[in-house]
This record gives structure tokens, C-alpha cells and sequence, in this order.
């Protein structure tokens, strides 16, 4: 989002376009952000079954986002992303693979935490897992993840960029 903002403030844009856009039942979108986060960041995430939450909140956003394609320029990416990273959760268990390399943390809770397990040869559709390296941060993004952040790069860019039209 910050390259899409920086590239969209060179070209010419303004901030406060952002400030205008307007997005179909916003509240929604916050709760599933709200929820996943929640799942992510706290100790909700060695509740078993907690994990689940997270996919429904991710399938909430995988739906919001299918509704405002064509509305929101880079959205189609996000809606990507985020369904790849949902089929791949769901058919796991309700849990993302991380490689094995970026797994430290998961070791000490028996393999899995949360949303997350260990990537093995018992785990499906380990390529469009956590395993993408993006140095200097110490984690693993899934492909589906780079999708997500490419979308909303645009998204933020063309936004910040162009006079904005209201979406209702």
C-alpha cells in the first residue's frame, strides 16, 4: 500500500482522494478484518477451532472484495489472492502451510498455532502455501499473499493518482 500511495503522490495525486472513495457496507469488510486480526494476534489463536473463525473471515472478505470488482481498480487482484489463501486454508484444515525454514514458532506448539501448520508432505497445495522469502522481513508469504499486496498497491495508486468517483 505505501508503494502504491508513494508512486501515486509522484505521479501527481493527492492523499485526500483516498479519503474519498466510499465502499459498499464497509462494516462488514471491518468486522472480517477485525475477526481475522484477532485470530492472528491474540491468544485466540491457541483456542482450538479458532482457526475456523479466521476462514470464515476470510471468506467474508473473498466476498465483499467479488462485490466491488469493477467498482475498485486493483480489487480483482485482492479477490485473488484472497481466494487462493482461502482454498488452500480450507482444504488444510483451516490452517495455512508455512515452510518448514520459517516455521520456528509452530515447532513449539506442537506443529501447528492458530490458522498455521507446518508445511509437510501430509499438507495440500503447498505451492500456493506460506513460502515466499521477501528479504528483510523474517516471515513467509504465500503467492496468494503477493497477489493481495499487489492489489491493493493499485488500488491505493490509481485511487491516490485520479480524481476519485464515488462508489455507492
Amino acid at each position: 500500500m505505501l508503494a502504491g500511495l508513494a508512486m501515486g503522490l509522484v505521479v501527481g495525486g493527492r492523499v485526500s482522494n483516498l479519503a474519498r472513495l466510499r465502499f459498499r457496507w464497509p462494516w462488514v469488510l471491518f468486522a472480517a478484518v477485525l475477526v481475522r486480526e484477532a485470530v492472528l494476534l491474540t491468544p485466540l489463536n491457541r483456542v482450538s477451532g479458532a482457526q475456523y473463525l479466521y476462514l470464515l473471515a476470510l471468506a467474508t472478505i473473498v466476498v465483499w472484495t467479488v462485490a466491488h470488482i469493477g467498482r475498485l481498480p486493483g480489487v480483482w487482484l485482492i479477490t485473488a489472492g484472497a481466494a487462493l489463501n482461502l482454498v488452500v486454508i480450507a482444504v488444510n484444515g483451516g490452517r495455512m502451510p508455512v515452510a518448514s525454514e520459517f516455521a520456528a514458532g509452530l515447532t513449539r506448539h506442537g506443529g501447528t498455532l492458530g490458522q498455521y501448520t507446518v508445511m509437510s508432505s501430509s499438507t495440500h497445495l503447498n505451492l500456493v502455501a506460506d513460502w515466499i522469502y521477501l528479504n528483510p522481513v523474517p516471515e513467509a508469504y504465500s503467492p496468494g499473499d503477493v497477489l493481495v499486496a499487489l492489489g491493493l498497491a493499485i488500488l491505493v495508486f490509481v485511487s491516490t493518482a485520479t480524481p476519485v468517483r464515488i462508489v455507492s
